[in-house]
């Protein structure tokens, strides 16, 4: 049931005659299309529309009325979607932002007070107090890194992640509840086979690139020339791991970026030609609570291959009065 609520959280009823869009981790927005004949006021800017109980929801932002197919549209970002347009900005006279303590207690000093609130006002975004117990020293954020990848570095960096719901308590508005919770492994925990009755799609890349020559701007022996070479560990560096038989290499022209961001961009490059896994299965079809950053995987017992990957976004659905997921995994093209 998808609830409406006013600007300060008073819940109005649930939305009905809907279809209903949450695309929780990719493009990170949500979507309420709704005839123009059942729109009502409060269907509008600064009202928020969510599922209790869970991270499907957020704040409308944009309104879109199309007379011509006869719909109004009410668009917002999802709560992971606010959390990624918050930038850790390195303290005045250091290089990096550096935080140390209990997971919950480090994210509740960064994610609280972005969202502002005070004495009077709470923040929408609570984070939890337990203590899980688990704590990072002088744990180092990338230069201005959006808070929502940054907390979930850090938290992946001891095995958590992160854990989103909307719950309103007895008496109280309701909040974005936050919390770091252990990553579960599903593929130690169920061995997810072709007897299991679920289809899925293994690829194991590797004959890739492993030597990229990048050519950037300039003439001849002007031009600037930069050579990537993937590692024995999967990483990527400047001296040479593959030679001979193995080597496997390519050219990458690229005259349009400039020449201090040339490597970065390269570099993407290079991951997107190099050995990798790719695995595809239907999650949704395990009948598993799975949740973004935890893990599946599948066995193969004709090839002997076997893959394990984390779930990566969640896209929920009301289309008609029927409900659906879709779950994306690591790595897989949606």
């Amino acid at each position: 049931m998808v609830i409406l609520a006013d600007p300060n959280r008073k819940e109005l009823g649930s939305i009905q005659n809907a279809n209903v869009t949450v695309d929780l981790n990719g493009n990170r927005n949500f979507s309420v299309q709704i005839a123009r004949s059942n729109w009502i006021p409060e269907l509008t800017f600064s009202y928020f529309i969510y599922i209790p109980g869970t991270e499907y929801g957020g704040i409308i932002g944009q309104v879109l009325t199309d007379t011509t197919l006869d719909y109004v549209e009410l668009k917002g970002h999802s709560w992971r979607g606010r959390l990624a347009k918050k930038i850790i900005e390195p303290p005045s006279g250091q290089d990096y932002k550096k935080v140390s303590g209990e997971l919950n207690a480090v994210m509740k000093d960064l994610i609280e007070p972005a969202f502002g609130g005070n004495e009077s006002e709470p923040s929408l975004f609570f984070v939890s107090e337990e203590d899980t117990g688990v704590t990072v020293s002088n744990y180092q954020f990338d230069r201005y890194c959006t808070l929502l990848d940054g907390i979930t570095k850090m938290l992946k960096s001891k095995g958590y992640r992160l854990k989103i719901t909307f719950r309103r308590e007895q008496g109280q508005q309701g909040k974005v509840w936050i919390a770091a919770v252990p990553i579960v492994d599903y593929s130690n925990e169920i061995e997810l086979s072709k007897d299991c009755k679920l289809n899925y799609t293994m690829q194991d890349i590797r004959d890739g690139v492993n030597h990229l020559i990048v050519t950037g701007k300039g003439e001849l022996q002007n031009r600037n020339v930069l050579h990537l070479y993937v590692q024995k560990d999967g990483s990527i560096g400047k001296k040479q791991y593959f030679t001979g038989l193995d080597e496997i290499a390519e050219i990458y022209e690229n005259t349009s970026t400039e020449t201090n961001e040339l490597e970065e961009t390269s570099k993407e490059k290079l991951q997107e030609l190099m050995n990798r896994q790719t695995f595809k299965m239907d999650v949704a079809a395990l009948g598993m609570d799975v949740d973004i950053g935890d893990i599946v995987g599948g066995r193969d017992y004709l090839t002997g291959m076997y893959m394990s990957k984390p779930v990566e976004n969640i896209t929920y659905s009301i289309t008609n009065d029927i409900e659906a997921k879709t779950y994306e995994l690591e790595g897989e093209e949606s």
